[in-house]
């Protein structure tokens, strides 16, 4: 599957759901692992460009994930790419694109430390 990066210079980018567990079966709660056997982690963002805010769903290894992330932190994205999916269900095609970064960090916490210094 092809991966494509996201350009995030121009872009403001707060949490807007506390960081979960990513679940990979809904039936069984079983939590999804990566090929390393590290848990995924979903943190919802709210991405603002001058001309539209989104709310992206990310999948991030729960080691790229900041502590401090609640609702309304700033926070950087490291390593964001975009991936087309399509899959069948009951019949019912279904399509989108997932969203998978590296490592979201609080921005709060950099300004605080800077402010300290």
């Amino acid at each position: 599957m092809r991966q494509i990066p996201v350009d995030t210079a121009n872009a403001t980018v707060m949490v807007a759901k506390t960081p979960q567990p990513k679940v990979k079966d809904r039936r069984t709660g079983e939590i999804a692992l990566d090929k390393d056997g590290v848990t995924l982690m979903t943190v919802e963002v709210m991405f603002s460009t001058p001309e539209e805010v989104e709310i992206l769903k990310l999948t991030v290894p729960q080691p790229g994930v900041s502590e401090e992330l609640t609702m309304g932190t700033p926070v950087a994205l490291t390593g964001l790419v975009a991936s087309a999916w399509e899959n069948e269900f009951n019949g019912q095609k279904r399509h989108g694109i997932a969203f998978r970064a590296v490592a979201v960090t609080s921005l709060a916490a950099a300004a605080s430390n800077a402010k300290a210094a």
